[in-house]
C-alpha cells in the first residue's frame, strides 16, 4: 500500500515522504491515526502544503534562537551563596539556579536543561558556562558566585 505520511512517523519517515507499507500496517495503524493518507494527488499537494508550512515555522523559530544567543552571548550573570573563608561554597549552585537567574534577566524562559553545566559550582569566582539553546546556537554566558554577606 502507497501512502503519503502527513506527520513524522518514529522508525518509518517524515512529513511529506511517500511510503510502500503492509496493508495492515497502513489502513490498522497509521490511516486511522492520521499519520497518513492513501498516496493519491491531492494526498500529495496537501503534504507539500504541510511541509512547507513546517519550513516556515521552523525558519521561525531558528530566528528567533538565534537573536536570544545573541542577546545571551557574554552576559554575565551574578548569583550568592554562603561560602567558607577561602572561597568554597557551602553547597553549590546549580543549573536550575543559573537557569532561573539567566530567565530573569534575559526575559525569556530559559529550561536548566539548556544549561550545559558539567559539575555543579562550588567555588566562588567566575565561570563560564554554555548555554544550549539549539544545535547551532551555544551562546557562552559568565555566572559570577560571589560570598553572601
Amino acid at each position: 500500500m502507497k501512502i503519503v505520511l502527513l506527520q513524522d512517523v518514529p522508525g518509518l519517515g517524515q512529513l511529506g515522504q511517500v511510503k510502500e507499507v503492509a496493508d495492515g500496517y497502513g489502513r490498522n495503524y497509521l490511516l486511522p491515526r492520521g499519520l497518513a493518507e492513501m498516496a493519491t494527488a491531492a494526498a500529495l499537494a496537501k503534504a507539500e502544503q504541510l511541509k512547507a508550512k513546517e519550513a516556515r515555522l521552523k525558519a521561525k523559530a531558528d530566528a528567533e534562537l538565534k537573536e536570544l544567543g545573541e542577546l545571551l552571548e557574554g552576559l554575565k550573570i551574578r548569583l550568592r551563596a554562603k561560602a567558607g573563608a577561602e572561597g568554597k561554597l557551602f553547597g553549590s549552585v546549580g543549573a536550575a539556579d543559573i537557569a532561573a537567574e539567566l530567565s530573569k534577566q534575559a526575559g525569556h524562559e530559559i529550561d536548566r536543561r539548556r544549561v550545559a553545566l558539567e559539575d555543579p559550582i562550588k567555588q566562588v569566582g567566575i565561570h563560564p558556562v554554555t548555554v544550549r539553546l539549539s544545535p547551532e546556537v551555544t551562546p557562552t554566558i559568565n555566572v559570577v558566585v560571589e560570598p553572601e554577606e
